[in-house]
């Protein structure tokens, strides 16, 4: 008998000592992790928890803060990158307002100055005045524009569209233009009508953007065109020139918001940096996607892809 209860206090201060090993490991552990958690949150590092448990329970939670770390990082590159265009966004938009205005206020001190200038002067001075002055409310419509896309504000609902209508629709509206420059328009639009998934609005604005960047920065090409191709799924729509291109390295950035190239200053070559912008924001609102390719003054291709619909009827 006391063999046998001898045996039992054995196997109790066994099982004891275990059990205090393990709640001292699993204090251990969570010390640890409080103490690698405090760490990381306040150097935002991109560390992780090391799992030196052999407990199933832990070692679960353990990956689960993990994950939640991965997590968080990603959320914290995000928020780092937006601010991060944010701030180039606000410097440059405060550059392209600042500098038109410059030249209104230098137009209208002249004109209150300069009392001896002539009536043809006084309206070339106004012309400029009224031609600058067009150019800072147009950024500033392009930004509430985007700011306005980009929350979700905007008002495109979704419906058919043909989209071989709303193509020769705006190549007719850049035709004076295209003449005037002597450049040539290549159109080739199919002979049987497909529709798109999308809104008339948002793919008139989006043609719109493209052709005037097409015109703008083509233009020494002396050739632009449209092309709509499809298949039983998609509508893609190409807006292309034979001009000085975008360089291989510039490619990926062009769509970001503010991206100018090296010399984006030069209104004749770039732009405020805002129009791709608002063109990718537009294609994905209709659900498709945007894509340029680009070989210097052979083609340079912007080419947008819808979801089809067949007509029935």
């Amino acid at each position: 008998m006391i063999l046998f209860l001898s045996i039992i206090i054995l196997l109790l201060l066994i099982v004891i000592s275990f059990q205090y090993r393990e709640k001292k490991e699993h204090n251990a552990s969570i010390y640890y992790t409080s103490q690698k958690l405090q760490s990381i949150i306040a150097e935002q590092s991109g560390e992780k928890i090391l799992n030196m448990t052999t407990n199933k329970e832990l070692q679960l939670l353990f990956n689960d803060i993990n994950r939640l770390l991965d997590h968080n990082q990603k959320i914290i590159a995000t928020h780092r990158k937006i601010e991060n265009s944010t701030k180039k966004m606000l410097a440059n938009i405060s550059h392209d307002i600042k500098t038109p205005l410059t030249v209104v206020l230098g137009y209208t001190e002249m004109l209150q100055l300069n009392t001896a200038i002539s009536e043809e002067e006084q309206q070339r001075l106004l012309s400029g005045v009224h031609s600058k002055s067009l150019e800072v409310l147009q950024l500033i419509h392009q930004f509430f524009d985007l700011a306005k896309i980009e929350a979700g504000d905007s008002n495109y609902p979704i419906t058919r569209i043909n989209v071989n209508e709303i193509c020769r629709k705006n190549i007719l509206s850049f035709y004076d233009i295209v003449t005037a420059r002597g450049i040539d328009m290549q159109i080739d639009i199919p002979e049987s009508t497909v529709f798109a998934l999308g809104n008339e609005e948002a793919l008139d604005r989006i043609l719109n953007n493209l052709l005037s960047n097409a015109i703008t920065y083509g233009a020494e090409g002396k050739v632009i065109g449209l092309a709509i191709g499809y298949d039983d799924m998609t509508i893609s729509i190409d807006i292309w020139d034979r001009g000085k291109g975008i360089d291989e390295h510039h490619r990926d950035h062009v769509f970001e918001r503010m991206y100018t190239l090296e010399d984006s200053r030069n209104k004749s070559f770039q732009g405020s940096g805002l129009g791709l912008t608002i063109t990718k924001r537009l294609v994905e609102v209709l659900g498709g996607s945007i894509h340029l390719s680009s070989i210097p003054y052979e083609k340079t291709v912007f080419s947008v892809s819808l979801k089809r619909i067949t007509y029935m009827g």
